[in-house]
């Protein structure tokens, strides 16, 4: 492994896993492979082929594709067709290397296939190293909301390779910006200026530590979902010209200013949900032409929302899920918010 790099590992007993951070960690995968024993892999991916590190034992490449719109059950579908024709078997292997989409939708049907076979993430944009690739959530869209299909199914490792984020453009890193400004405000403050290995280990070992405590979501979980249940809204309604970690950052700025209204934080605090996500140059203001009635409608699909619109919000003991907020106070917060 490179000297400078990270291990963080996902306490789950005989299911937990390591996540590798640094430069150069993708050329950890055969050993990796070679311990799970496997005797095949599939190695689906939406980067050049040359990016993928060979696992070490035959294998096939699937092309993928990033992107909400290859997000669906039937690219998962496809994904399963194409493991039943390379033969794959519950002692083989699943390599996923992309961005989220190609995370979440490899994930699912690594979950499905055979009923569960095991999967390796390679992610390789920012936003996927430090979100979708650890915590075993995978998830599809449908035509009525975001991540509404989808199971828990943990990966038998991760290799964050920062060498994957030099070809990034400037809107993915913004995008993974976006969930490394809402750590701000659910546990590890502070790591904007900080060396982006640094930035990444704390975000995901804050992450490891959560999922390690609440694996599936029925409790502390639900923190990580800081800034998303406007952040979603507005990623539909845009239809999805907003960028997930762009609508995070607005949906934090929101869950500052509706904590406000509830008299949960004082103006100074607010005021911070602000600063620490404009620091990342990230926006910060609603886009022009969404309807505030139409993301209280689309809020309302949101999984937290079991009786009422809930949200993770900041408060004198710290964040914590509120359930039925009123809508009138979600709709004053919303009005508060500074329009592009």
């Amino acid at each position: 492994m490179p000297s400078e790099s990270r291990r963080v590992t996902v306490e789950l007993a005989e299911r937990s896993y390591p996540v590798h951070i640094g430069s150069g960690v993708r050329q950890a995968l055969p050993g990796i492979v070679g311990r799970l024993g496997a005797r095949k892999a599939v190695v689906v991916t939406a980067r050049h082929e040359a990016e993928v590190p060979d696992p070490g034992v035959p294998y096939t490449v699937v092309p993928a594709q990033d992107g909400e719109a290859a997000k669906t059950l039937a690219t998962v579908g496809e994904l399963c067709r194409r493991f039943v024709d390379s033969g794959l078997t519950r002692s083989d292997v699943v390599v996923s290397c992309g961005g989220g989409t190609t995370t979440d939708t490899v994930g699912l049907a690594a979950a499905l296939y055979h009923r569960g076979i095991p999967v390796i993430h390679l992610p390789t944009s920012l936003l996927a190293q430090v979100d979708a690739s650890v915590g075993g959530k995978t998830a599809v869209n449908l035509p009525e909301g975001k991540n509404l299909v989808g199971t828990y199914w943990q990966p038998s490792a991760v290799l964050c390779d920062l060498d994957y984020l030099d070809t990034l453009p400037e809107r993915e890193w913004l995008n993974g910006y976006g969930e490394l400004a809402r750590c701000h405000f659910i546990g590890a403050p502070g790591l904007n200026g900080r060396p982006l290995l640094d930035q990444i280990a704390a975000s995901v070992s804050l992450k490891a530590w959560i999922v390690s405590a609440d694996e599936r979501d029925a409790g502390v979980r639900h923190l990580l979902n800081y800034g998303h249940t406007l952040g979603h809204a507005l990623e539909r309604a845009t239809g999805f010209a907003l960028r997930h970690g762009e609508g995070v950052a607005i949906g934090t700025v929101f869950a500052g200013r509706l904590a406000g209204e509830l008299g949960r934080i004082g103006p100074a605090r607010v005021a911070e949900h602000h600063d620490v996500v404009t620091s990342y140059r990230l926006p910060a203001t609603l886009p022009a032409g969404v309807d505030d009635r139409e993301l209280i409608a689309l809020m309302r699909l949101d999984k937290k929302a079991t009786t009422g619109l809930g949200f993770v919000l900041d408060g004198p003991a710290g964040p914590a899920l509120v359930r039925d907020v009123p809508e009138h106070v979600v709709a004053s917060a919303l009005a508060s918010m500074p329009r592009d």
